[in-house]
């Protein structure tokens, strides 16, 4: 176990980030979950700086509202938990605990970016670390 979480989150985690504008309407999100096989995507400034997140529970929290006039700005979480592509996997889990999350957003270090000088590059899930500890068993 102690190998597994010494590799790097860049080695495990998710790659091509699915990603919406802030303006974005909530049937696009929707559209783009089911169609991906996913569970979140990344909203992004015009820029490519990620500005929040979006679960298929940060939708269900708002069914039954005007939906339809909602936008990805207006339910995205915009505490994004992070880690850096060079990080290792037992970093990321203790983020995981501490912040009680089962998804991090990956950022790269690109410094030309303003908020946090990073723009995401992948995603680490629960679901990675897991089928990095199966792999090692």
């Amino acid at each position: 176990m102690e190998k597994v979480m010494q590799k790097k989150v860049r080695d495990v985690m998710s790659r091509g980030v699915v990603t919406v504008g802030m303006d974005a309407p909530v049937k696009e999100i929707i559209d783009s979950l089911l169609e991906e096989h996913i569970t979140g995507l990344v909203v992004t400034a015009p820029n490519g700086e990620a500005m929040g997140v979006i679960s298929d529970r940060d939708i269900i929290n708002v069914a039954g509202y005007a939906i339809r006039e909602l936008t990805a700005d207006d339910i995205m979480n915009s505490s994004v938990k992070d880690v850096r592509p060079d990080m290792t996997l037992g970093d990321a889990v203790e983020i995981m605990k501490r912040e009680k999350v089962h998804r991090l957003l990956v950022l790269s270090e690109d410094t030309s970016h303003a908020r946090h000088g990073m723009i995401p590059v992948g995603i680490l899930s629960a679901s990675d670390i897991l089928r990095e500890i199966a792999r090692n068993l």
